[in-house]
């Protein structure tokens, strides 16, 4: 079927851009959750929250270093707290360059930190085969879109199931991963109330910087569609391309985060436990993936490296669940089912009568 002029020319530059937008907002959720989880641990743990803290401040200070550094306005004065980061320039611009330079500040956050990772996860892999365009319409930019951004997650996922961390290059890959997903902003978890820092909050921040010019926010929107147009008239897929790799900073950003998660609601659930106990999930997960590999290393068969995983992540979940349970009153009654079938037959109003003589 031939392709509608008007759906190349208004709608199918469209399709890419919802397409980042629904992931960015995925990846906004995960920031926002993170940051929940870190609230929750903050007493028990204020050097970790402290860390996360200065890890996100610094890559949002980074980042403005680096639009000042792109617009030529030089860093006169670079600081960076666990509570706030600032960066003065030596020229101070306006106009165009000012606003690039806050573009810089309020959105590279989410993007930059996912560069790192995605550069070191191209370099392990050897690369991503993209889809290429044909028709350049609506339906066929958002197919190639979200084949591009499942072909990211394939690779990704089977690196991660087979990743091996008695290799030094995979160990400081995933060692990188947990770390920017401490990291990417925001993860400030305030020392008071007064000043909440949420997806809300850095959701104002970035309307407000991008209707503050109305002609910006013009040239921001017809500058996909000369990409688009260009792509049409070389016969490339450039327009995708490029903003498949915008939808592959927020997946590889997701899954970084999911992993911070993941290792965050465990210290959270081993806080519960009591004494040196709450240890053992540590060790049980540190013992068991070097036993595994030990084993498969004497006795070889194919997926080693994924049961070892599995079994690592399996008998720490067990241990935690048997700690939990025989340690603490988590999934224990006060009153047994016998006991309070007792107490409701002798006392069926709940109330019992004291009577003086």
């Amino acid at each position: 079927m031939a392709s509608s002029p008007v759906d190349i020319v208004i709608f199918a530059p469209l399709a890419p851009i919802f397409g980042v937008l629904l992931l960015w907002f995925i990846q906004l959720l995960f920031i926002e959750f993170q940051k929940l989880l870190l609230s929750k641990i903050k007493r028990n743990h204020p050097a970790l929250c402290r860390f996360t803290n200065f890890t996100g401040i610094l890559f949002q200070t980074i980042c403005h270093a680096m639009g000042y550094t792109v617009t030529k306005s030089g860093i006169a004065h670079f600081k960076v707290t666990v509570h706030y980061g600032k960066v003065k320039p030596k020229k101070e611009r306006e106009g165009l360059f000012e606003w690039i330079s806050n573009s810089f500040l309020f959105i590279g956050p989410f993007f930059i930190p996912a560069m790192l990772i995605l550069g070191c996860f191209l370099l392990i892999t050897g690369g991503i085969e993209t889809v290429q365009s044909v028709e350049y319409t609506f339906a066929e930019c958002s197919i190639n879109f979200f084949t591009n951004i499942y072909v990211l997650l394939e690779k990704f996922f089977v690196l991660m199931v087979n990743i091996d961390l008695l290799h030094p290059v995979q160990l400081g890959f995933f060692i990188l991963l947990v770390f920017l997903g401490f990291g990417i902003r925001p993860s400030y978890i305030g020392e008071d109330k007064r000043r909440k820092v949420d997806m809300l909050y850095d959701l104002t921040n970035i309307k407000n910087h991008v209707f503050r010019k109305p002609l910006y926010i013009v040239l921001l929107f017809l500058f996909p569609y000369l990409l688009s147009y260009l792509s049409v008239l070389t016969k490339t897929s450039l327009y995708v391309f490029l903003f498949s790799i915008l939808g592959w900073l927020s997946v590889v950003a997701i899954v970084a985060l999911f992993i911070a998660q993941m290792i965050t609601m465990l210290i959270k659930t081993t806080d519960e436990i009591p004494g040196r106990w709450k240890l053992l999930p540590y060790i049980t997960l540190l013992t068991s993936y070097v036993l595994m590999r030990a084993l498969f290393y004497a006795h070889p068969i194919d997926f080693y490296l994924t049961i070892s995983l599995v079994v690592m992540i399996l008998s720490t979940v067990i241990v935690t669940f048997l700690l939990l349970s025989y340690k603490t009153n988590k999934f224990k009654t006060k009153l047994s089912m016998k006991s309070l079938r007792k107490k409701n037959k002798e006392d069926p109003d709940g109330t019992r009568r004291i009577i003086e003589q």
